[in-house]
């Protein structure tokens, strides 16, 4: 919903009047409600059901964010509110989709970067199974509904039906497998993990210790093999018939970690950024302390500050999508 509503949309929060979180308020939920609206309905209960239809008839679309047998249950399907609205497009998010054996199951992120292999290929190798340190199939799951209502409303008005679209945890955290389901699927490749969060098939690019720290180098380009070996004072390397080409460097991964770790550790990350940034694609290496005071998001207006009624400044990111009018700035709506 906060996808939909950082783009200017009026998007209603409806919960229970008995929701069970505690009273007040939480940065958790301002961080996931941003710019939206709320009221609270009983949708069991026959005035309750009114006054959602009464939104509905005015709106392009409803979602839910439920377990995938209840949105039938309550009412909340196209089948239930295409008499009310003929063009409304309902679409339902789950942990494992409106049909089959799991529809009724609860779920959440965790489980799904368990189940979908995520905890295999995080982490360095010989280690327990880690999971992503943020909830990114939630995250990535938010956008495919947005995508989905988009989508639904612009077929919607084409033809002026509405419809039901399925978005589930389990699905999108399949489907962002990606290339790993691909190499699987198509020749058996199964991928581990990789020391230093190296990329599979390409080296230079990992990470690599500097005096004080970290980078991440990514010399994902042939030429920038060549500005690494020149900004490092260490020209030679081009001409090197390990170092020739992309499959050269990987067959001799561990001997080039080896001689950027040595090159890299005579200067520390801040100077080594100063050489390298906008040469070869180099990034330092953050906590979210780090992150969120970094001089590119601050000085480019990246972060984004509404007034809270409490008093209080509520700070967060600003919407990846950049445009040239200022976004939405009102806090999340209270519970």
């Amino acid at each position: 919903g906060e996808n939909i509503a950082e783009g200017g949309e009026v998007v209603r929060y409806v919960r229970h009047p008995k929701d069970p979180l505690p009273e007040g308020d939480s940065l958790f939920f301002q961080a996931f409600n941003r710019n939206k609206k709320s009221l609270a309905l009983d949708l069991k209960q026959k005035a309750g059901r009114e006054v959602l239809h009464d939104l509905v008839r005015a709106a392009d679309g409803l979602l839910d964010n439920l377990r995938g047998d209840r949105p039938a249950k309550l009412g909340l399907t196209y089948e239930a509110l295409k008499a009310v609205n003929p063009a409304i497009v309902c679409v339902h998010l789950s942990a494992y989709g409106s049909e089959g054996p799991r529809a009724a199951w609860p779920g959440y992120d965790y489980l799904m970067q368990a189940e979908a292999g995520y905890l295999s290929v995080t982490g360095e190798p010989d280690t327990p199974p880690a999971r992503m340190g943020l909830s990114m199939v939630d995250l990535a799951t938010g956008v495919q509904a947005a995508l989905a209502m988009t989508s639904g409303i612009l077929a919607a008005r084409a033809g002026g039906r509405g419809m039901d679209l399925d978005v589930s945890l389990y699905d999108t955290a399949m489907s962002n497998l990606g290339y790993l389901a691909c190499w699987y699927l198509t020749a058996g490749v199964v991928q581990g993990r990789e020391p230093r969060s190296s990329h599979p098939n390409l080296t230079p690019s990992q990470l690599y210790r500097t005096r004080d720290g970290w980078l991440f180098i990514m010399c994902n380009k042939e030429k920038f093999w060549g500005e690494l070996a020149d900004a490092l004072g260490r020209p030679e390397w081009k001409d090197d018939p390990r170092f020739r080409d992309f499959a050269a460097r990987l067959a001799h991964r561990e001997t080039v970690t080896e001689m950027l770790d040595e090159a890299l550790s005579a200067k520390t990350t801040a100077a080594w950024l100063d050489e390298l940034q906008g040469r070869v694609p180099v990034a330092p290496v953050h906590d979210i302390a780090g992150a969120m005071d970094a001089p590119f998001p601050t000085e480019t207006g990246r972060h984004l500050w509404v007034d809270h009624p409490c008093g209080r400044r509520v700070g967060s990111v600003g919407p990846p999508i950049r445009t040239g009018a200022a976004p939405p700035r009102r806090p999340a709506p209270a519970r």
